[in-house]
């Protein structure tokens, strides 16, 4: 089954997808798809966490970034390490996920208006589209912070 059918699915571009929870046997086809590299947002601690994703994906000889977002505390330094990441991924094929394309659609459109690959509305439709981060205050302070470094 394609990554597409992943929980949350969203295309960005012809090289850049993202979502929630990837199954397995998802995780294990990311190759044959064409992906180059995943970035997991997704603390191991967590339930959905999949057991040994770093050795499923590297086994098909793709890069794994391995960035644990706090969901109750985003903070600056995992959004700094999430932008070199998806900087030195330029022109590869590539996904992002955590648990429900929460962290990923916030981080991700931030990258995205900072980088004036977005403006505010496309960058606030693409999270919208999944769930509302002004909700909850850790999130909203968070996006606050890093949308006043621009």
């Amino acid at each position: 089954m394609s990554v597409e059918h992943s929980y949350n699915f969203r295309r960005v571009s012809a090289t850049l997808t993202t979502s929630g929870i990837v199954g397995v046997e998802r995780l294990r086809g990311l190759s044959a798809e064409g992906y180059h590299a995943v970035i997991n947002l997704l603390p191991d601690a967590s339930e959905y966490a999949v057991p040994d994703e770093a050795a499923i994906i590297k086994a098909q000889g793709l890069d794994y970034i391995y960035i644990p977002v706090d969901f109750s505390c985003p903070v600056q330094s995992d959004y700094e390490e999430f932008v070199a990441a998806v900087e030195r991924l330029e022109g590869k094929k590539f996904h992002i996920h955590c648990a429900a394309n929460y962290r990923v659609s916030v981080f991700y459109a931030l990258y995205a208006q900072r980088s004036r690959r977005w403006n505010a509305a496309q960058a606030g439709g693409f999270v919208s589209g999944l769930w509302q981060p002004n909700d909850v205050p850790a999130w909203r302070d968070f996006i606050t912070r890093i949308l006043a470094q621009s």
